[in-house]
């Protein structure tokens, strides 16, 4: 299955601290032919970092490396692409991490929807999985299926009173992912941000870009949705799909799981793609 590729119409610009650096990044979304999503370190002699599966790791985040480099917390950014139809694009950047801007991939849907969309001579594969694939870490599971949309169910479940055990289940197009899922914001615990700052993580992490729960409530009401935390890891696993450099058609099925498991189902895709997706 194939359909016109596209890239961005006309440049997009932003900026902001990283959620784990903490350190002011400026990020230029520029339009290219090359057919895929790549990464430019212009603090490092402009060298380029692909979108590769391979060389994608979790810490926190997703992050890709390459060429002795490496680009932190791409999966918003790389959602928002996937979502708005986005096939082709440069990302210039003078830092090691995307910014986090409010902690959701609204404000990247907007940028790049103002940016527009332009067509590009080649062809774009859907990829339609044609077998299931199954994976599970503990308590947690992912289930990919064939199916003929792009479906995504998660369920959560956290010993925390405000969010318990949560569940939903979309098919995501464009709308749907503008309006239900970018808006879903990072969440994290106060009491383990002395923890995770300790590892070098999470040192832009604050009040205007992150839900942060004490032992009983929101430090910073008000949510976006009651279950924005169940949406936001949706966010993450569709950022951490867009990894694979074109659109799905299947059925995912999610259990307490995250970028850890969504990584080993990528790769596992991408290392077998003949055996699992059609031709």
């Amino acid at each position: 299955m194939s359909e016109r590729k596209y890239t961005l119409a006309a440049p997009a610009r932003f900026s902001g601290v990283g959620a784990h650096t903490g350190k002011f990044v400026r990020v230029v979304l520029e339009p290219s032919d090359v057919g895929r999503v790549v990464f430019r370190r212009r603090d490092l002699d402009s060298l380029v970092v692909a979108v590769d599966p391979a060389r994608s790791g979790a810490r926190n985040c997703t992050l890709l490396s390459g060429e002795g480099a490496c680009v932190r917390t791409v999966e918003h950014l790389l959602a928002a692409l996937l979502m708005c139809g986005i096939d082709s694009a440069e990302v210039e950047l003078d830092g090691e991490e995307v910014p986090i801007l409010d902690g959701s991939a609204l404000p990247l849907v907007r940028i790049i929807r103002e940016a527009g969309k332009s067509p590009l001579a080649d062809s774009r594969r859907v990829l339609v999985l044609a077998k299931p694939l199954a994976l599970e870490e503990g308590p947690a599971s992912i289930v990919l299926e064939p199916s003929g949309g792009f479906e995504i169910s998660y369920s959560i479940e956290y010993r925390h009173p405000l969010i318990g055990e949560q569940r939903v289940s979309f098919r995501l197009d464009e709308d749907t992912f503008r309006t239900q899922i970018a808006p879903a914001r990072t969440f994290g615990f106060l009491k383990d941000a002395e923890k995770l700052r300790a590892k070098g993580l999470a040192l832009g992490s604050s009040l205007e870009n992150t839900v942060v729960l004490d032992d009983e409530r929101v430090v910073n009401p008000p949510l976006r949705f009651p279950d924005e935390f169940v949406r936001h890891k949706v966010l993450d696993l569709v950022g951490d799909l867009a990894l694979l450099g074109a659109p799905l058609r299947t059925r995912v099925s999610a259990v307490r799981a995250g970028h850890d498991l969504h990584l080993r189902a990528v790769r596992a895709l991408h290392e077998n793609k003949a055996e699992f997706f059609q031709a």
